[in-house]
């Protein structure tokens, strides 16, 4: 895998901002992913020497808190919902279907780096159950024949 080059003052900076305020090792964290998609490992070693915090209490961080990611994402994010309502309306059937088409798990992204499937608790559209939402685009009442074309129209854009 390919690493993501490091910028030690651009590291500093970030840790600087959040040095003194409570819950900064988190407040860092979530800057660096939103920077580079995800937490690169020596980036991950950049901001322990910088903070002066073990690289294992960073992993700590990093692997109990589901947000966080130590693989680059997709270039597109499928979330699917399995809260109650799209659960109820055949959701698990639609992650069968990507992971089918894709082939790849939960919280895996495709070889080509195209995709990642994520699957989430809630994505707030309840009404529009089963939901499941792609870079931000949302998408309800999806059923699983329909599940290809979608996801064919992001193939098609790369």
């Amino acid at each position: 895998m390919e690493q993501k080059s490091v910028d030690a003052k651009e590291i500093g900076a970030i840790a600087e901002k959040w040095r003194d305020k409570k819950g900064s090792l988190i407040m860092v964290l979530h800057e660096i992913q939103n920077h580079y998609g995800y937490v690169p490992r020596n980036v991950s070693l950049e901001l322990s020497k910088v903070l002066g915090i073990p690289l294992a209490r960073i992993y700590e961080v990093i692997t109990f808190y589901n947000y966080f990611k130590l693989e680059p994402p997709g270039k597109f994010t499928i979330a699917v919902c399995l809260g109650t309502a799209c659960y109820l309306k055949g959701s698990p059937e639609i992650v069968d279907e990507i992971k089918s088409l894709l082939n790849i798990g939960e919280g895996e992204t495709t070889p080509d780096g195209l995709f990642h499937l994520d699957v989430v608790r809630c994505l707030g559209c309840c009404g529009l159950a089963p939901v499941m939402m792609i870079n931000g685009q949302v998408y309800g009442k999806v059923k699983r024949n329909e599940v290809m074309g979608i996801l064919s129209k992001y193939k098609s854009e790369d």
